[in-house]
C-alpha cells in the first residue's frame, strides 16, 4: 500500500489506537483479530501491503480457519508474498504454543483410567502430522504414568517400529506395563494387518520380559481405536 507520492504507507502511519501493538496494549490481547495478532508475529509487511494486509491474505488461503493454518508448513506460509523462512518460522512456533496450551495440564504421574484418557494425553503430540509417528507410554504398578517415549517418526503411511527399542526404553525405566500409540494421517483408525502383526509381536516378546502390554492406540485427529476396548489384546 502506498500513498499517492510512491511512499509506502505502514501500519506506524495509522492512528495510535488502531496500531495492533498499541490496541493490545491499550485493550488487550481479546481485542485484536485473527489479522491483528498475525500481523504483531510479521512485525513488517512490504512496500505495497502492511502486515496486516499480508495477515489477512494468509488467513484467507486457510480460509479463515486458525485450526487449518495450523497444519500449514513452511512452504506453504512462505507462498503469501511478504512470508519468508523466518517469518513463516515465527508464525507455526505462536501457533504450536497456542496448541500445547490447551494441554498443559499436569501430565506426570497421571493414572491410566481408559484408552480415552491416553488419548487426551498424547492429542498434544499427535494432532494435525501429516505423517505417522509411534510411542509408548510407561506405566508404573499403580497405573500411573512414568513417561512417554517416541519410537520412530516414519512417513504418511508407515513408521519403521524396532521392538528392541520399545523394550531397551521400558527396561531402563523399569516399567512393567506400556501402551503403544500411533496415529494414522489418513484419518482412518482400522488397525492395519501390520499393525495388528506388530501388536502381537510386542505382545509375546513383553511376556518374556515380564512387561505387560496394556493397549495399542490408534489415533487420528477427530477420533482413535483402541486395541484393548476392541478386545485384540
Amino acid at each position: 500500500m502506498a500513498t499517492e507520492s510512491g511512499k509506502a504507507i505502514t501500519i506506524k502511519d495509522w492512528s495510535e489506537e488502531d496500531r495492533p501493538r498499541e490496541k493490545l496494549s491499550a485493550k488487550g490481547r481479546t481485542a485484536l483479530s485473527d489479522a491483528e495478532l498475525i500481523a504483531i508475529l510479521l512485525n513488517s509487511g512490504y512496500q505495497e501491503k502492511t502486515a496486516l494486509d499480508v495477515a489477512k491474505e494468509l488467513l484467507l488461503s486457510a480460509d479463515n480457519d486458525l485450526e487449518t493454518l495450523s497444519k500449514f508448513n513452511e512452504k506453504q506460509l512462505s507462498k503469501i508474498k511478504g512470508i519468508g523462512p523466518a517469518r513463516a518460522i515465527t508464525i507455526m512456533a505462536a501457533l504450536e504454543l497456542g496448541r500445547r496450551r490447551k494441554f498443559t495440564d499436569k501430565q506426570d504421574k497421571q493414572q491410566v483410567t481408559s484408552s480415552r484418557m491416553v488419548r487426551d494425553y498424547f492429542i498434544p503430540y499427535m494432532t494435525d502430522l501429516p505423517h505417522e509417528e509411534f510411542y509408548i507410554l510407561l506405566v508404573n504398578r499403580a497405573s500411573k504414568i512414568i513417561k512417554h517415549c517416541q519410537i520412530s517418526k516414519g512417513g504418511v503411511s508407515m513408521a519403521a517400529i524396532d521392538p528392541k527399542l520399545i523394550f531397551k526404553m521400558a527396561l531402563e525405566e523399569l516399567a512393567p506395563s506400556i501402551i503403544l500409540c500411533h496415529n494414522h494421517p489418513s484419518g482412518n483408525t482400522e488397525p492395519s494387518p501390520a499393525d495388528k502383526d506388530l501388536t502381537r509381536r510386542i505382545v509375546e516378546g513383553g511376556k518374556h520380559l515380564d512387561i505387560q502390554v496394556l493397549d495399542h492406540i490408534i489415533f487420528t485427529n477427530d477420533s482413535y481405536y483402541s486395541f484393548a476396548d476392541n478386545g485384540l489384546i
